[in-house]
């Protein structure tokens, strides 16, 4: 038996309704794939893109009239992607606060221990605590059928012994002839000591 094996017993002697934990932890998996970093330069990628369109928007101005509609289209886009990369930069942010903020609940630094690897010790638990729960369970299955087996012989004996001390018992003829057979030999060895 492994520490695991004897938490999750210990648990589920003490509190049972803690053994499924993990279901509050569905998105575990998936956010062991993601990497803060990469997102971040995925970020800033976005954000020197939007930049260049932004002053190819700017340039276009002493084009001409010819880069009229080619403005206007830009324009538009720049507004709607200024506000989408305004919106995914929040977002980012949030996601770092609430990182950090977990990489602290666990008792770690931020600065040293990167999200990632929380996330892999995390899902590592979870995934070493539902094995040893599973495997706990099917030990317990096994020990409950091997003394219903147990019982059952137990049982099996204890009505063969009972059968064959109830069948010489229940036989009263065959008790008178015992009877009588002690008495004879009793009475034999009498008249033959005398």
């Amino acid at each position: 038996m492994t520490l695991m094996h004897y938490l999750c017993k210990v648990l589920a002697a003490r509190s049972p309704q803690l053994l499924n934990f993990y279901a509050d932890l569905v998105s575990l998996d998936a956010a062991s794939k993601i990497q803060l970093k990469m997102l971040a330069e995925e970020m800033q990628a976005v954000s020197k893109g939007l930049e260049k369109v932004q002053l190819e928007y700017d340039a276009s101005e002493r084009d001409g009239p010819v880069s009229k509609i080619f403005r206007e289209k830009l324009k538009e886009f720049t507004d709607n992607a200024g506000s989408d990369v305004q919106s995914l930069s929040s977002l980012f942010s949030e996601v770092g606060k609430k990182a950090d903020a977990l990489i602290k609940y666990f008792g770690e630094d931020p600065v040293r221990c990167p999200f990632e690897q929380v996330i892999s010790t995390l899902l590592t638990f979870v995934t070493t605590f539902r094995k040893a729960h599973e495997e706990n369970l099917k030990q317990a299955e096994l020990e409950k059928k091997k003394a219903e087996k147990e019982a059952e012989a137990e049982k099996a004996k204890n009505a063969q012994l009972t059968g064959k001390n109830h069948s010489k018992s229940s036989n009263p003829s065959r008790q008178a002839k015992q009877a009588i057979e002690r008495t004879r030999s009793v009475s034999r060895r009498g008249r033959d000591a005398g």
